[in-house]
């Protein structure tokens, strides 16, 4: 009977760890909620703090935006 109820334990607890597995987020990362993750080839998010998962603690200046949107790129803003 402890087998039984054991191997019922174990049943539930895989149905439930694909249930929280179904539930989570398959956006990468650094992407806010609605950015596009998946079809996105390069994973690159948008630019803007905005598009950012995770807040930034401290309003951004437009130095920061510049070159957040520069990103991939290797040429600075101009404007440096």
């Amino acid at each position: 009977m402890a087998l039984l109820k054991l191997a019922a334990l174990g049943a539930l607890g895989y149905v439930a760890y694909k249930y929280y597995e179904s539930q989570q987020s398959r956006s990468p990362a650094a992407f806010a909620t609605g950015q596009p993750g998946d079809e996105n080839f390069a994973k690159v998010r948008d630019a803007g703090p905005e598009a950012m998962a995770d807040k930034p603690k401290r309003t951004w200046e437009k130095t920061d935006e510049e070159v957040d949107q520069s990103f991939p790129a290797s040429d600075p803003p101009s404007n440096y």
